[in-house]
């Protein structure tokens, strides 16, 4: 299939995939680059593929050749690579041994290296509070480099899914600037949860009260506080790393 017009009612549609409301409805969303495209693929969650006619690709999906006015009007970023996935929401339900639960996480590019660090680190699962930031904003998934596909993510209420874990044999630490733990007294542990908070609210007082224990990062006091994208990885790097 060859499309070069703009208006072409295929390309409308993708377009629209460009918002939350329209990914959610049609349960799909859109990668840019070789990369991104090989790792959505190897996922088998790939539906199809946009390319220039002049691309070379083996995906065993639906291809469409067009144009590269078409690739830039799809595109997320101001110089587009010459190739977009169509892939399918990955669904996910299954809870591993080590669990990252994040309390309304905002900002794109610290979702991005949180996943990087829980893959790095041997976190297998990450839950996401249903205000935090959507895990299909192309901001996202640009900085996961594609390991969104190698970790469980999921979506929920946390005031539910805590308390099960518990029930369900976790340690539950929440992290807390005052009255906790040095991270590094703590022995790695089976199964194990830790909740990340807020950008600037921190873990939310309803959710503290669910943990088991608090903890922090001893550093500098010249330092108030870290990026919470930085603070996840040392803390995942103390507790998961083997």
């Amino acid at each position: 299939m060859y499309i070069e017009s703009l208006s072409n009612k295929k390309i409308k549609e993708l377009n629209k995939l460009k918002t939350k409301k329209y990914r959610d409805q049609e349960n799909l969303f859109l990668v840019e680059g070789y990369h991104l495209v090989r790792e959505a693929y190897n996922a088998g969650i790939l539906k199809e593929v946009l390319v220039l006619k002049d691309v070379d690709i083996d995906f065993d999906c639906n291809i469409i050749y067009t144009t590269e006015e078409i690739l830039k009007y799809l595109s997320d970023v101001e110089t587009p690579q010459n190739i977009i996935g169509v892939c399918k929401k990955i669904d996910n339900s299954k809870i591993g041994n080590k669990v990252v639960v994040l309390d309304d996480i905002q900002d794109p590019g610290n979702l991005g290296t949180i996943i990087r660090s829980s893959v790095a680190f041997n976190f297998d699962t990450i839950i996401l509070s249903n205000n935090s930031v959507d895990l299909y904003n192309p901001k996202v998934i640009r900085s996961t480099q594609g390991m969104m596909f190698k970790v469980n993510i999921i979506r929920c209420d946390l005031n539910e899914i805590i308390p099960n874990l518990k029930k369900d044999g976790y340690r539950v630490l929440a992290t807390k600037v005052t009255g906790g733990k040095d991270v590094k007294t703590l022995e790695k542990l089976e199964k194990l949860c830790i909740i990340m908070g807020n950008e600037g609210n921190g873990v939310k007082d309803s959710i503290l009260s669910l943990s088991d224990d608090f903890i922090y990062i001893k550093m500098n006091s010249t330092c108030e506080s870290l990026n919470v994208g930085v603070a996840t990885s040392i803390i995942l790097y103390e507790l998961g790393s083997d």
